[in-house]
């Protein structure tokens, strides 16, 4: 049976708990900041305590996956573990994973973070779509089979990016454009939103296409305490500033190790950043 669409959730989040994806990344300084060990133990202490204190008030949990692969086996059951109980929690999970490849790898990718009988299955997976938007085609199959989302990188904030992203193809468009315009290709006649969303850094140049087309979201770090503006909202997004979805991690993790203390910084990132997407 499909689930309600992942466009319908995500819009169902977003209006009713306020605008914040919260990242869960347990990098080994944050864990020391916690007064945590660096190992297993300290990485299930900190995700457990994320999901208790924002899981049932936060409108998006993103664990970042890489910080649970590196302790292996036992970092990825702590990680399944994470994802469940803040789907069940009722927070939309975005899988911060960034894969990409071709063919029977890209499928089986999709298998493991978009099928709901994978431990790992979440409400959307973020995809690098460099070898071609088309070639995460199994993404996107079995996200809109299955009611899940996929969000491919579209213009990052990190110097690096332009050098592919900017770059200009055959069609006199930038990849960038090239990326929006194919997802807005697969978005088109959803309704609240697609399945389809594109991640763009918040501190980004004024892109010279239109954004507002992509009927679907962007999931945006850098809004609020990370350095961008109501103003950088407006100037990136336009008419589709309402389809923001901004992240915040190491500002609402430091509010940590207790339970009130990240509360406390959620709700006040949720504040701020209700008012610069007002």
């Amino acid at each position: 049976m499909v689930m309600e669409t992942f466009g319908a959730r995500l819009r169902t989040a977003l209006d009713t708990r306020g605008p914040l994806c919260a990242g869960i990344d347990p990098h080994s300084s944050l864990l020391v900041e916690w007064g945590l060990d660096d190992d297993v133990a300290g990485l299930e202490r900190f995700s457990y305590t994320v999901v208790e204190a924002l899981a049932d008030r936060v409108a998006v949990l993103k664990p970042q996956s890489a910080f649970f692969e590196r302790f292996g086996s036992r970092g990825i059951a702590v990680l399944e573990r994470t994802v469940a109980d803040a789907r069940s929690a009722g927070a939309v999970v975005i899988m911060d994973a960034k894969r990409g490849d071709i063919g029977s790898t890209v499928a089986a990718y999709a298998d493991a973070y978009l099928d709901p009988a994978s431990p790992l299955f979440s409400d959307a997976l973020t995809a690098s779509p460099y070898l071609g938007f088309g070639s995460l085609e199994p993404l996107y199959a079995l996200a809109e089979k299955n009611g899940a989302g996929v969000f491919v990188l579209g213009l990052t904030s990190n110097p690096e990016g332009s050098q592919v992203q900017a770059a200009v193809g055959a069609s006199g468009r930038s990849v960038a454009e090239e990326i929006v315009t194919a997802a807005a290709g697969r978005n088109a006649g959803a309704a609240p939103m697609g399945p389809i969303g594109v991640v763009v850094g918040g501190t980004v140049a004024t892109p010279d296409f239109d954004l507002s087309r992509l009927n679907g979201a962007y999931l945006v770090p850098g809004i609020g305490a990370q350095g961008a503006t109501a103003a950088d909202v407006r100037r990136i997004f336009g008419a589709g500033a309402r389809n923001v979805v901004p992240s915040s991690s190491r500002e609402i993790l430091r509010g940590g190790p207790s339970v009130a203390g990240l509360r406390e910084a959620a709700a006040r990132t949720v504040e701020e950043l209700a008012a610069i997407l007002d």
